[in-house]
């Protein structure tokens, strides 16, 4: 019989086992308390106190120098607090003027105040940039209010059942609840007209119905009960692009039809000239009211990332320098306060990686040159193929080092690309015009220079790194599979 009935013994001598075996692998040091992979990283002091204030989805307790716009807005939309329906807002500016982050604000503002006096609004975001058809817009919003409408069901439904459950031991309980109902049956009935509400209510798959029938569907979840609700819809310019302005349209015109509720529309664009592509009843009532967002310029971009920082970094985590170089950098791109915040905080996340304490105007011009290189890639990865077939050509040409690459070069290598890869080729003349598409990107840069008798051409280079933009396009499949796509080239000079 064993000494040692429990087995402990063996579990000990496979733990020494063990031990030894990892002092043999890693070494002495390594066997006890030994270092992890993230041990090293996490040594350093931490430069962050929260990161997520530097990004574009943070909405901060304060926003400088919109007070403007932003008391704009909130005259027109406490009409909702009031049960009117406020008039729709356009909301105009580039890229990084603090638009979306305005309008969240105040549309938080909004709801809070509504829950204080208990007066009914809700307020829808959808991004058009993602959901660019109107099926998919008016998918989004039918299942956003369906959730809204579910909770609000299950809401009554237990205020209901606890009546239910008061009631049956004390009839006084009808009085001090404010249900609608006054007997036992009653709240019976209006269990089960709510459960069939509930089980009534439809999920709209983001593809496969009829337009029309997910329309009734968002109208019926919008009607199923008593409220203002304001739809903004950020980056309205390309919903209008790619699908017209037929859900524009449908929304602007929609509360002639509701019953209990009243619907606004926020519209935010980049593009001041969108309504242009408007039908002129759509402008004249969406349009009803509009509001412009100017650039920041520099020194607005300072006190916007001061208020940021305070909260985002440990106290005395940046230079002096750093701020005024990333407000800057950031007001050569329009006076973009998203361009500056990206730069802060991926100067941070540099200063990070390299275990220092505070963050140096190096790491300010490191981390430009790192965003500038990430936009490259992606704006190149979400090229049409069309486009990238063009791209390629241009890169193959300069890495055969061919001197002043003209448009006609550019169609030979291309329709070669194309046959290896089994594309239809376009026509020289749209192949030109997706020349100047990666032009106006700044992907390249393209010259039209006179050839005299024998006409103009475009000269064209590369504006982007030659490495980094081949490895994002051999990373896509197709021309992934392209092999040794350097003779093609070769051959057309002789090599």
């Amino acid at each position: 019989m064993s000494d040692d009935p429990d087995g402990l013994s063996d579990i000990d001598e496979g733990r020494e086992f063990d031990i030894d075996v990892e002092r043999t692998v890693l070494g002495d040091d390594a066997a006890g308390d030994r270092e992890g992979l993230f041990d090293d990283l996490l040594s350093g002091d931490p430069i962050f106190i929260s990161k997520e204030v530097l990004r574009p989805s943070y909405t901060p307790r304060e926003l400088p120098h919109r007070n403007e716009q932003i008391n704009k807005m909130a005259t027109i939309l406490v009409s909702a607090l009031r049960g009117d329906t406020p008039s729709n807002i356009l909301i105009y500016g580039k890229t990084g003027t603090g638009k979306t982050a305005s309008a969240k604000y105040v549309s938080q503002e909004l709801e809070r105040t509504s829950q204080k006096y208990e007066v009914p609004c809700d307020v829808e975001y959808i991004n058009c940039e993602v959901t660019d058809t109107q099926y998919r817009v008016l998918a989004q919003l039918a299942n956003q209010f369906n959730d809204q409408n579910r909770a609000a069901i299950a809401e009554e439904l237990d205020a209901l059942e606890t009546l239910r459950d008061r009631a049956s031991r004390d009839p006084t309980a009808f009085a001090e609840a404010d249900l609608g109902v006054s007997s036992i049956d009653e709240i019976d009935e209006r269990i089960e007209a709510l459960e069939a509400d509930l089980d009534a209510i439809e999920e709209v798959p983001m593809t496969g119905w009829p337009t029309d029938r997910v329309y009734n569907v968002f109208f019926d979840a919008v009607d199923y009960r008593e409220r203002v609700v304001v739809i903004m819809l950020d980056e309205i310019d390309k919903l209008v692009e790619k699908s017209g302005d037929d859900t524009l349209y449908n929304l602007s015109r929609m509360n002639s039809d509701l019953e209990n509720s009243r619907v606004s529309i926020i519209g935010i664009s980049n593009d001041l000239k969108f309504t242009d592509l408007l039908d002129p009843r759509v402008r004249s009532s969406l349009g009803e009211e509009e509001i412009v967002f100017p650039p920041y310029d520099a020194t607005q971009l300072q006190d916007i990332l001061e208020h940021r920082a305070e909260e985002a970094f440990e106290p005395d985590a940046l230079s002096g320098d750093v701020i005024p170089l990333c407000a800057a950098f950031a007001a050569q791109e329009h006076g973009d306060a998203r361009r500056a915040l990206d730069l802060l905080r991926t100067a941070g996340e540099l200063a990070e990686r390299d275990q220092v304490e505070q963050i140096e105007g190096d790491h300010v011009r490191t981390a430009q040159e790192k965003i500038e290189l990430d936009r490259v890639v992606e704006v190149v990865r979400t090229l049409p193929m069309q486009s990238k077939l063009v791209l390629y050509g241009v890169i193959l040409l300069e890495t055969r080092d061919v001197a002043s690459i003209n448009t006609g070069e550019v169609y030979n290598v291309y329709t070669q690309l194309c046959e290896e890869i089994d594309a239809d080729p376009l026509t020289q003349r749209r192949v030109t015009d997706l020349i100047s598409e990666l032009d106006m990107l700044g992907i390249v840069n393209a010259v039209v220079v006179s050839k005299g008798r024998y006409g103009r051409t475009k000269e064209i280079n590369l504006s982007v790194p030659r490495e980094e933009t081949e490895a994002v396009l051999t990373s896509d499949s197709r021309l992934g599979e392209i092999e040794d796509a350097q003779p093609y080239v070769q051959s057309r000079f002789g090599g």
